[in-house]
């Protein structure tokens, strides 16, 4: 159960550091990974150090370093894959690992406990740090995503991993797939999961290796890595003085690994959000997530693999499991780009497959003020996503006349082959000029609505359009899910003011964050009594969109409301095994 007091939250982002990127495996790498592969039941994995020695930056107005060690996770024979699920939220979370035998997969399952969450294998590695005389300062282990930042690791390995980029941090996740390619190696490093530890400037020897349990699970040698670490104190009054600005990649109070989801205070209806703050840094993609839904940053993509060919808009060739039109996470899907005019011809909803939209309870849960803009007022802000369980992508082109403030929307339907075999009319798409939107909203996509104990509404949002980016893999075990999905950031996602036409996509398998901290995502509070209530994110509340299931569209999460005017406070407690607000 968590209790949130009124405050007015900023984001704050973690101390920089050096990554090390993938570009910079060695000789010593490439030696190890082109051995003659053995006969076995499962994957050859093995750790290694892309480096013998690397330097770390502690900030005098921010101490703390955060152990980039540049130490990988190395696939050889075929890929170590695992699928992480959770039955339902009152279900805890299990881990299958997929063994390749002859080309076919056979589901193994991992010891119930393996993993608590989404986001890694816990205490995976294991480091020692020693100083230049020898003696012990730290011992810590560290989580690991196997879809951490990766690359190929010899020039015949699969030219692209099929494997997702990031591990979910989305609380509400129900499905994840993790897996390092055969031939590629994956960075261990934890990222915006660690927390920096506390090292004077000096010289160091850090010993990485793989926890016992994981050692027996998957087979891999006990031959810990070995690297010197210098760390170097740095401050950022010098930086400035010196060239005008802190350098972007190690800025204090950024961090190299990908950005985590953080609270953020809300922003009632018609008030604008606190400005926007710079983008965080091009990253080595060795943290958990690099979109965290709509919201004022734009998270840092992660660095390409070295060895990951540029990206075709062309349709990429099929492999197995595929077919046209549908993918099963073996490859990336093409680019959408949104017809040139609008369909002609009766319109007509055939008998294909259709997305099933679903929403996932709110979370990101806090009281804030009306700040200058709205003193005096309390809003209860939250972040909501709606995702598609597939087995159909949710396609919608909007269409403007020339000189219109809107354009007319379409929803369209495939076949098995991904021919376009029919359209309908489905409401309209606006402009929405408000800093931290500032693109083409799609009309009637969900509703946000806060009901009494009674479940009757009390308040309703003044969300009412979305744009639709594909933010958070929620479940990549479902049927077709697309392990690559376009449209993961508002850069691609809904158009310019000047755009004649846009297309918005929602993938098999993703959501569609926004979060607290956009105009809309939260409910006047000012006067609702206090008490227990509801918070409800309702998926295509007109019922508009065509799809395979409307009973599902709908969640709940339980609040209650307490304090005075002007220092209300909200208790969420869990949902089901769920603990977070």
């Amino acid at each position: 159960m968590t209790r949130r007091r009124t405050t007015r939250l900023r984001r704050t982002l973690l101390a920089g550091t050096t990554a090390i990127a993938v570009t910079a495996v060695t000789a010593g790498i490439v030696a190890a990974a082109q051995e003659p592969a053995k006969a076995a039941t499962g994957p050859e994995l093995s750790l290694v150090a892309a480096t013998t020695s690397v330097t770390l930056t502690t900030w005098k107005e921010e101490p703390g370093v955060y152990l980039d060690l540049g130490t990988y996770l190395i696939a050889e024979g075929t890929p170590l894959e695992l699928k992480v699920t959770r039955k339902s939220y009152k279900d805890p979370v299990t881990v299958t690992q997929s063994v390749y035998e002859g080309g076919k997969a056979r589901a193994k399952k991992l010891p119930t406990g393996t993993v608590k969450d989404f986001s890694g294998l816990p205490g995976f590695t294991e480091i020692t740090l020693t100083d230049d005389a020898g003696r012990k300062v730290l011992t810590r282990s560290e989580s690991f995503c196997p879809n951490n930042a990766s690359g190929r690791v010899r020039p015949d390995a699969p030219s692209t991993s099929k494997y997702p980029e990031s591990c979910p941090t989305n609380p509400f996740t129900l499905g994840s797939v993790w897996g390092v390619e055969k031939g590629w190696a994956a960075n261990t490093y934890g990222g915006s999961y660690t927390e920096p530890v506390q090292l004077p400037a000096g010289t160091y020897t850090a010993e990485v290796g793989v926890a016992k349990k994981y050692r027996d699970l998957f087979g891999i040698a006990d031959k810990p890595a070995t690297v010197k670490v210098t760390v170097v104190e740095r401050s950022v009054e010098d930086e400035e003085s010196t060239t005008g600005a802190a350098p972007r990649s190690a800025k204090v109070g950024e961090h190299a690994g990908h950005q985590a989801p953080t609270a953020h205070a809300g922003h009632g209806p018609g008030h604008a959000p606190a400005p926007a703050e710079a983008a965080a840094p091009v990253t080595s993609g060795a943290g958990p997530s690099y979109n965290v839904g709509h919201g004022p940053l734009k998270a840092a993509p992660p660095a390409l693999p070295w060895a990951l060919k540029k990206k075709q808009k062309s349709s990429l060739s099929p492999q197995a499991g595929d077919r046209g039109g549908q993918t099963d996470g073996s490859r990336q899907a093409p680019a959408l780009e949104p017809l040139s005019k609008r369909p002609t011809g009766k319109p007509s909803v055939p008998d294909v497959p259709k997305p099933d939209l679903r929403s996932l309870p709110a979370y990101g849960i806090t009281i804030a003020d009306g700040g200058k803009d709205n003193p005096g007022k309390d809003y209860l802000a939250f972040s909501a996503n709606v995702w598609n369980a597939g087995p159909a992508q949710l396609v919608v082109d909007g269409f403007r006349s020339p000189g219109k403030a809107t354009m007319d929307a379409y929803q369209y339907f495939y076949d098995a082959k991904g021919k376009q075999v029919g359209y309908t009319p489905t409401g309209t798409m606006e402009w929405d000029p408000r800093p931290g939107h500032e693109h083409w909203h799609f009309t009637d996509f969900a509703s946000y609505r806060l009901l009494k104990a009674d479940q009757k509404e009390a308040v309703r949002s003044g969300k009412e359009a979305f744009c639709l980016a594909n933010t958070d893999a929620i479940d990549y075990t479902v049927k077709n899910a697309n392990w690559h999905p376009y449209n993961t950031d508002l850069a691609t996602a809904c158009g310019e003011e000047n755009s004649i036409s846009v297309r918005e996509v929602l993938d098999v398998g993703s959501g569609d964050t926004y979060t607290q901290d956009l105009p809309g995502q939260s409910f006047d509070i000012t006067d609702v009594p206090n008490g227990t209530y509801y918070i409800q994110v309702l998926a295509n509340p007109e019922k508009r969109l065509k799809e395979t299931d409307l009973g599902n569209n709908s969640a709940l999460r339980k609040i209650e409301l307490g304090g005075k005017p002007g220092a209300r406070t909200v208790t969420v407690p869990a949902h089901d095994l769920v603990d977070a607000n």
